[in-house]
């Protein structure tokens, strides 16, 4: 099942009402995590963003070194509520 179809289940709502809500808050999240701020959902984990340095990498095809600009990645960090309840035996 996917996250839209739970949502419209959960709260009874059209798919396409569902779908619209999910995005505003995936949206909100990316807007917080470019503005590098942190995202907590508790019970469920944090996001937050990383500063990866910039490196010299290589093409695989032709073995050309390039380099690679210093760039965010998302990092996201499981809850501890969330760690046991994947680890519980249902």
């Amino acid at each position: 099942m996917s996250l839209v179809e739970a949502v419209a289940k959960a709260v009874d709502l059209p798919r396409r009402e569902a779908a619209h809500m999910v995005e505003l808050i995936f949206d909100g999240i990316v807007r917080a995590l470019r503005a590098g701020d942190k995202v907590e959902i508790r019970g469920f984990g944090s996001f937050r963003t990383r500063q990866r340095r910039g490196r010299i990498g290589r093409n695989l095809k032709t073995g050309e070194r390039v380099e690679v600009p210093p760039k965010q990645i998302p990092y996201f960090r499981p809850s501890t509520d969330l760690k046991q309840k994947l680890n519980t035996k249902f």
